[in-house]
């Protein structure tokens, strides 16, 4: 485990980056459901995570997810 995985529970973003995410995803979700989908992406057996620096860049499904380290924020979210 890493420590990613054990603070899923600090996973949030901000209202830009909802948005953010959203687009770049092409997600057709509401906003509220945003963060539970990332979320279920970054526990997903298959995902790769790796830490560099100061993000998390969580690879799975054909997205890479990435999230501040120190406040457990999803800046953005993109397809490979």
């Amino acid at each position: 485990m890493n420590d990613l995985i054990n603070n899923i529970g600090k996973v949030h973003t901000t209202e830009m980056g909802i948005q953010r995410i959203k687009r770049n995803l092409s997600l057709s979700i509401v906003n509220e459901e945003v963060v539970e989908y990332c979320k279920g992406l970054i526990l997903d057996k298959g995902a790769a995570i790796e830490r560099k620096g100061k993000n998390w860049y969580v690879s799975v499904s054909g997205s890479v997810i990435t999230v501040n380290a120190s406040s457990y924020t999803i800046i953005t979210a993109h397809k490979e």
